[in-house]
């Protein structure tokens, strides 16, 4: 069975070279450049349920000719991109909810 709508993930590498893999929630493009929201994936349930469904930002910047994420750090752009995202979301699963009759 093919997975169309499958989970994108994207693996990101740090500073100490430890490799994180994170699940894409939403991609935003604005005037001010290309913007990710990222979720961590987990190997361990108990991880899982710990977390608090915390969410990254990260923006696309090319370094070298390369594709790079970088943390956003100007914080009033992290707070506006914050709530466009949340927003985003809220939408995504009223839609989701209204298409299965919730």
């Amino acid at each position: 069975m093919s997975d169309e709508f499958g989970t994108d993930l994207l693996t990101l590498v740090d500073e100490e070279g430890k490799e994180h893999e994170f699940e894409v929630l939403d991609v935003i493009d604005n005037d001010k450049g290309t913007f990710y929201a990222l979720l961590p994936t987990f190997d361990d349930a108990q991880e899982k349920i710990e977390d608090e469904g915390t969410y990254f930002i990260f923006q696309s910047i090319d370094e070298n000719g390369e594709q790079e994420l970088a943390e956003v750090e100007d914080e009033s752009l992290l707070d506006a991109l914050a709530a466009q995202f949340e927003a985003h979301f809220e939408e995504l699963y009223t839609d989701e909810g209204e298409a299965f009759g919730e």
